[in-house]
């Protein structure tokens, strides 16, 4: 009989002592009421019963044979899924502290190193949260100064759609500059041509990094470490990461010659002048440091572009699948706004076009897993007990598609947010920025940037299939990432009378 060679008896030796700390873990030793769940089969867990391309319809599904609160294995990695908007909410508001942290993920980890905000943990996030949106707030974020901003930009937007003169084109990167050059001019003071190379570049690694985030090599990656050498995609992450920051300390070294306390150009020039206040102060300086700099900035530029400029792109592909909406919008912009310029002010009047851009986010659920979360004490939730540390994942695709909660959850319907008399109605289930500690720090001007856009372009231009395409062509099957833009699609932007 053949030995192994060493290498792989090394290799089962590692697996096998990694099983046996796993079953003798608290999680399986604890007499507490833990969550049910399915039985996890050694070393991979329940990783056979994962649509890995799509797990957020997996675990949806599981959740009506366990309940809205139930556990998940992936490899060695235990986890807690949160399930519909009770559980959700229960967790992420009525009990928020405890459920305020970040698990940390191996490829994540490795990638972020604890620093920004994203995937940052404990006292460094909370500082960089507080400084975030203060010094967004003060860049305009909510105010007139970005409004004014945002309308600048569509009119940009608006060039440059009119430019193809009803011919077909693909939207993803034109979508993407314009929403991006909103942050970019909080972040840096400036704005970037379309086709600027840096710029281009730039949307690239952000788009190519959130696509890579949510594949099935970077969930195996984290549910075995050990094999992160082996992952080309983990690889392809750092390399993407590694030249977005150095984009942006080369920028703030630039900037930093130019620094003025009384003329502050940007949220760059914020920070290293607050850097400097604590040196002044002779304080250890634990927080506002380059690194925590570098990846604050990449978080925000990250997440201030490719959510809404996906949740924009879906709009655009659903109001060419539902003429008859994308009519209604268009009426109720000529009645409220004709040839004016769409403003915040304008919303308030215009229920129905408020209602489609809310169940656009809604039907477009564009951060199905939502990030995780942690827990940062032991908690009981729902009659269960959780240990501290424990991974939890806040399904937002079964809080979106909630059946208690929407009338009609898997179909695009703008009535959800409207009542009988064509009034726009709040929904408490509405979560797609998420909630609690964790909620996204650009809710504010997101929702500006949606309405903004999405009204310009729709008071411009009827948007229509590519030629030779029906609407019932169009496919509504999301891609696979981190979040689930749309397939790519062509439209013609019809320039309207």
């Amino acid at each position: 009989m053949d030995l192994m060679d060493p290498v792989s008896l090394l290799f089962l030796f590692g697996l096998l002592v990694a099983f046996f700390l796993k079953t003798g873990s608290f999680w399986n030793t604890s007499k507490k009421n833990l969550p049910p769940g399915p039985r996890p089969w050694p070393l991979i867990g329940n990783l056979h019963l994962l649509d890995v391309k799509r797990p957020y319809r997996t675990l949806s599904q599981l959740s009506k044979r366990y309940g809205p609160v139930f556990s998940f294995e992936m490899g060695f990695q235990k986890m807690v899924i949160l399930t519909g908007y009770e559980a959700v909410k229960e967790a992420l508001v009525n009990q928020a502290e405890a459920f305020a942290e970040r698990p940390k993920l191996p490829v994540f980890e490795k990638i972020n190193k604890g620093y920004g905000l994203t995937f940052a943990h404990g006292e460094n996030w909370k500082v960089m949260r507080r400084f975030a949106l203060t010094t967004l707030r003060d860049y305009g974020m909510g105010k007139r100064t970005i409004e004014d901003r945002i309308v600048e930009e569509c009119h940009f937007l608006i060039r440059k759609f009119e430019s193809y003169k009803g011919k077909p084109f693909e939207t993803t990167a034109i979508m993407n500059a314009a929403v991006s050059n909103i942050i970019v001019s909080i972040l840096l003071g400036k704005r970037f041509e379309y086709e600027d190379p840096t710029f281009v570049r730039l949307l690239n690694l952000v788009n190519e990094n959130l696509r890579l985030s949510g594949s099935p090599c970077v969930t195996l990656c984290n549910m075995f470490p050990a094999l992160g050498f082996l992952s080309g995609g983990y690889k392809t992450g750092q390399k993407n990461m590694d030249e977005l920051h150095a984009f942006i300390q080369a920028t703030f070294i630039e900037y930093l010659k130019k620094l003025d306390v009384n003329d502050q150009r940007s949220f760059i020039d914020a920070f290293l002048i607050r850097q400097q206040e604590e040196k002044n102060k002779n304080r250890s300086n634990e927080f506002f440091h380059n690194k925590n700099l570098r990846s604050v900035v990449g978080n925000l530029f990250s997440a201030g572009t490719e959510t809404t400029s996906t949740t924009l792109r879906w709009g655009l592909l659903l109001m060419m699948k539902y003429p008859e909406i994308q009519n209604k919008v268009q009426e109720e912009i000529t009645t409220v706004i004709g040839s004016a310029q769409p403003q915040i002010e304008h919303r308030s009047k215009m229920p129905y076009t408020d209602a489609v851009i809310h169940e656009v986010q809604r039907f477009a659920n564009i951060v199905p897993m939502n990030l995780p979360h942690a827990t940062t004490a032991d908690v009981t939730l729902k009659g269960y007990f959780i240990p501290k540390g424990t991974h939890i994942v806040p399904l937002l695709y079964s809080v979106l598609c909630d059946e208690s909660q929407w009338e009609k959850p898997y179909h695009f319907y703008p009535q959800h947010f409207l009542d009988s008399e064509e009034k726009f109605v709040k929904k408490d289930a509405f979560l797609p920025f998420s909630a609690g500690r964790r909620v996204c720090a650009g809710e504010t001007l997101a929702r500006m940037e949606l309405f903004l856009f999405f009204t310009s372009l729709l008071q411009r231009f009827t948007f229509q299939p590519a030629p030779g395409m029906s609407k019932e062509d169009l496919d509504l099957t999301p891609a696979v990432g981190l979040t689930t833009p749309p397939m790519a699609f062509d439209l013609c932007a019809l320039p309207r009378s």
